[in-house]
């Protein structure tokens, strides 16, 4: 039992350092949009591990990263919107990978969590309005979308195939 909790907070680990590298460094980001692959990390605890790890991962890959590597002033909002996003992925993908799940899971997190939340913790910080906001990160979101259907699908298959022996 002991040699499996070292093991999945060893993978976790991983995955949170992976996080934070992609996030901070293998992005495109503009003021109020980013377009990256840091998702994935968050995704791969999600279906290994569940909803709070995967929770746990993306929140403190945004607060670690942004001590770190600061893009911008700190905002509790985004970590927030990061540890649901983990939940959100963690609900959808553990246990059960169908296309059904991962469209519900990637539905979730572009339109309610980045798109809706994540522009309102931008017009927030920056005092900046809701409506423009809105509308120039649809690009982001319109993006992001099949993005990460695709490789959440593709990653999940792999998950599958390989299975836990793959991380442990």
């Amino acid at each position: 039992m002991k040699k499996q909790k070292i093991s999945m907070l060893a993978t976790l680990g991983m995955l949170l350092a992976i996080e934070i590298v992609l996030s901070r460094f293998c992005s495109i980001s503009a003021w109020n949009i980013k377009i990256g692959f840091s998702f994935v990390p968050i995704a791969v605890a999600a279906v290994l591990y569940g909803a709070a790890p995967a929770a746990a991962v993306a929140a403190l890959g945004d607060f670690v990263g942004a001590i770190l590597f600061p893009i911008g002033p700190y905002f509790p909002g985004f970590t927030l919107t990061a540890a649901l996003t983990g939940a959100v992925l963690g609900l959808f993908l553990h246990k059960r990978q169908t296309v059904g799940r991962i469209g519900g899971a990637v539905a979730v997190n572009q339109l309610v969590l980045s798109l809706l939340l994540n522009t309102f913790w931008i017009s927030v910080l920056y005092g900046s309005p809701y409506g423009p906001l809105f509308l120039t990160r649809i690009v982001q979101t319109a993006v992001l979308i099949p993005v990460q259907f695709i490789m959440i699908g593709v990653m999940t298959k792999a998950l599958g195939r390989y299975g836990k022996r793959a991380v442990a």
